[in-house]
């Protein structure tokens, strides 16, 4: 089963990422901005997805994605971690979320470092 370890190791894998504590939990940050958090129960990840986005994710998996009210106005999602298929599909959301949030230079210099590029090493 996915949990709370598999999450951190995937973000530190990926270039300038720092974990720092805030709100008495784990957030993980790329050039200073945070692009995933381990809410308090492990059983969950919050990571940047568009809002117009967001909604097609909750319509197509609502047992995966989901949005808790004080979070309705942000452009963060939740996601469980029990209802993904598998590492990858953990790696390619965090890859997302990571992309969002990292600047032009990091995106450029790691051009193959996109979802769905596969579990390996950031190229």
């Amino acid at each position: 089963m996915i949990d709370a370890d598999d999450v951190r190791r995937i973000a530190l894998s990926l270039p300038e990422t720092v974990e720092k504590e805030a709100w008495s939990m784990p957030t993980f940050r790329v050039a200073g901005k945070m692009y995933l958090t381990v809410p308090d129960d492990e059983t969950s990840i919050a990571v940047r997805c568009p809002r117009h986005e967001r909604e097609e994710l909750i319509a197509a998996e609502p047992e995966k994605f989901w949005v808790p009210p004080h979070e309705a106005s942000s452009a963060w999602v939740r996601v469980r971690l029990a209802a993904l298929e598998d590492l990858a599909e953990l790696r390619d959301i965090v890859v997302d979320s990571w992309r969002q949030a990292a600047p032009d230079r990091l995106a450029e210099a790691f051009p193959g470092l996109v979802p769905g590029a596969g579990a390996g090493s950031p190229r």
